[in-house]
């Protein structure tokens, strides 16, 4: 099972928008996950966010370049950034988002 999680134990219920880049040679990419009104935000949420980690059957890949976006003092979104720094790294971020992409309906759109 594939899952994104803010705080530990707690699986982000809101399916974000991914967009993702890579360099020509294939050494490098970046994935910015986009999250509109979040369930970790929601009024009442006292989770602290820490980062975002993606948990699957392989393990997990942690991100902490989280940035949220305030409306009139009000929590909205989340975006987040994940930096891989080799072609490891980009293959193990591909198989999290197959296997999180088949649990929750996403596809994927070459531009």
């Amino acid at each position: 099972m594939a899952q994104i999680q803010f705080a530990r134990g707690l699986n982000e219920e809101v399916i974000p928008d991914v967009r993702l880049t890579r360099s020509r040679d294939g050494s490098n990419g970046t994935a910015t996950f986009y999250f509109q009104n979040p369930s970790v935000l929601s009024d009442g949420s006292t989770e602290e966010i820490t980062g975002m980690y993606m948990i699957d059957e392989e393990g997990e890949i942690v991100t902490r370049e989280v940035k949220g976006k305030f409306v009139n003092g009000k929590p909205e979104a989340l975006e987040v950034v994940h930096l891989m720094k080799s072609v490891e790294e980009w293959e193990r971020f591909m198989r999290f988002m197959q296997r999180y992409s088949q649990e929750h309906g996403l596809e994927f759109n070459k531009s």
